[in-house]
Parts: C-alpha cells; structure tokens; sequence
C-alpha cells in the first residue's frame, strides 16, 4: 500500500516492490497476477481495517449526531497522499475501462452506503435527525460530498485540508439531517 501511494501504480513495477519487499518479482505475480489486482487487494486490505473501525464506532453507545461525526473523520483523508486514499484515486482512474474494479469498487462503496443509512435511519429513529428523511438519498449525498472533499485533501489541493474539509463535511451534514 505504501509502494503504491509512494510512487503510483503506473511508475510501480514488480521488481522494485519485490526488491523492497525482499522476495521476487515472480512470487508478486504469482499471488496478484497485474497491477490491478494488486492495487485491488491492496485497497480491499485496507477498506477491511476501516470497515471494522466502522463496526466499533457503528456499536458506540453516543447520540446519532457524535456518530455521524466520527464516521466524518473517519472518512476523511488524513492529509495529502494518504496512502488509502491514493489508492482509490489509483483505483478510480482505472474503473472505466476495467468491469472487474468497477464491481470491486461498487461493492467497497455499497458498504459506506449501508453503514451511513443505517447511522441515519436511526438517528431519525431516536428523534435525533429530520422525520421522514430519506436515509439512502442523504447517505449517497453525503458520501459524494466526503468524496469530493477527500479528493481536494489528498491532493493537497489549496483550501484542501483535513480541518477545512472536515468544517465542510460537519456544515453540510447538519443541513442534510436536521429536524425541521
């Protein structure tokens, strides 16, 4: 993962991860078979690692509106090049022309979908969030905001930090989940 974050995909090669590894560049493509499959499993590691965090904090006994906060910074990148984020950039630049990463990529996805409107759902449940909101469309807004913040963060990009980004994320969640 940090190979990858380090250098991109695209300058990466097999021999030099093996050598950095201490194995060989044929045990890599033995096990992965491209550099797709590489930046995949990559990727799915490290989604699994979060995907538990997220399990922890889904379990947390806190109000709905300290959860949604905490699976905000969570997602969020935490600064420029962060290795898990510099994958999905990898990732998405390939998902196009690729079906097997764009289903890979559907399935990662669907994951933050489903933890955030269950987050949502029962943030309205609890009298927390807006009555009658519609979980699943301000789950899939919400990630698309995250998603465009992140991207601004993990580039570096100018007014692209994690502060700002995270101030972002919090003003417009609040709008999205408010009771009327």
């Amino acid at each position: 993962m940090a190979a990858i974050a380090e250098d991109g995909l695209a300058t990466l090669t097999m021999s030099g991860l093996a050598k950095r590894l201490g194995t060989s560049g044929g045990h890599i493509l033995y096990y992965f078979g491209s550099k797709d499959r590489l930046l995949l499993e990559a990727l799915r590691w490290s989604e699994n690692a979060l995907a538990e965090e997220r399990r922890a904090l889904l379990a947390r006994r806190v109000t709905a509106d300290r959860k949604l906060d905490l699976f905000l910074e969570l997602y969020l990148p935490r600064g420029p090049r962060d290795p898990r984020w510099t994958l999905w950039i990898e990732l998405w630049a390939r998902t196009a022309s690729n079906e097997p990463l764009r289903e890979a990529q559907a399935e990662i996805d669907r994951s933050w979908q489903e933890d955030l409107e269950s987050l949502l759902a029962k943030g309205v449940r609890q009298g927390r969030f807006a009555a009658g909101l519609d979980a699943a469309a301000r789950a899939s807004e919400l990630l698309a905001l995250l998603d465009g913040l992140s991207t601004r963060v993990v580039l570096g990009q100018r007014g692209g930090d994690r502060g700002s980004a995270l101030d972002a994320a919090r003003s417009v969640a609040a709008r999205l989940v408010e009771r009327a």
